[in-house]
């Protein structure tokens, strides 16, 4: 009998990323209907018990952390995540495995090579409850910590970053602009649930747009039609500020 892998992720895109992946990695693998919330993921693994479940740590309705903690345990998980800058650590490979995205082929290959081997060896998949619970304080909106690190991709690259180290945060399409002061990055991630993620006292959403960290900013100015903007310390960067935030910057 052919083994069975549901995906759970809200971003379908994504979903359908890692599905056409699969299909390259683990031929024969049956890939069940995609799910894009946690409550439709619990309920497709508990009706169907699939021998792998690929989960998003951050979903809506409950996250993969949480789902995780609700499957039988006869459902081998792998996470899938963005975050890996301290998270990783939460990680025993032997234990619990996981994918960062951007997916590649080659992290996949050694994630789907260490599967087969546990599914051959008909190797039960462990009790998570002590790793889940230091991912649910090591990831981002796991257990209120705060992002300290990103990964974006310039060019070919994927870039650690410190978030310390970030001027201002764009939205791109359904990406972030993250700005330093070595060049612009893309984070596969909205901006609105990046933004949740950072320190709302260091960080300030500037317009719908734009949040900048505040360490960063030198001086606001206000134009002649009332309209302010923020000069950045790097002393070339000037940043609007939209008529619905400009209120906090009175004092300055």
């Amino acid at each position: 009998m052919s083994p069975r892998a549901l995906i759970a992720d809200d971003e379908a895109n994504l979903a359908e990323h890692l599905r056409a992946r699969l299909e390259q990695a683990w031929p024969g693998l049956e890939i069940l209907p995609l799910a894009f919330n946690g409550v439709d993921a619990l309920r497709t693994i508990n009706d169907e018990e699939p021998e792998v479940a690929f989960l998003d740590i951050r979903m809506p309705g409950l996250t993969g952390i949480e789902l995780a903690r609700r499957i039988d345990t006869k459902t081998h998980v792998v996470f899938v995540t963005a975050f890996d800058q301290y998270a990783v650590e939460a990680f025993d490979r032997e234990v619990v495995d996981y994918i960062l995205k951007p997916v590649t082929d080659e992290r996949l290959a050694k994630s789907v090579e260490r599967l087969r081997r546990k599914l051959a060896a008909s190797e039960k998949p462990p009790a998570l409850d002590e790793v889940l619970a230091t991912l649910a304080r090591a990831i981002p909106g796991g257990g209120g910590t705060k992002l300290r690190w990103v990964r974006a991709l310039k060019g070919d690259l994927v870039q650690q970053i410190a978030v310390d180290d970030v001027l201002y945060f764009q939205a791109s399409d359904k990406y972030t602009c993250v700005v330093t002061r070595e060049g612009e990055s893309l984070i596969r991630l909205p901006l609105a649930e990046l933004a949740a993620q950072l320190d709302g006292e260091l960080f300030w959403q500037i317009h719908r747009g734009t949040v900048v960290n505040m360490n960063e900013v030198a001086a606001t100015r206000r134009d002649l039609g009332g309209r302010v903007f923020v000069k950045l310390k790097d002393g070339k960067t000037e940043l609007p500020v939209s008529r619905a935030y400009a209120q906090r910057f009175r004092q300055m």
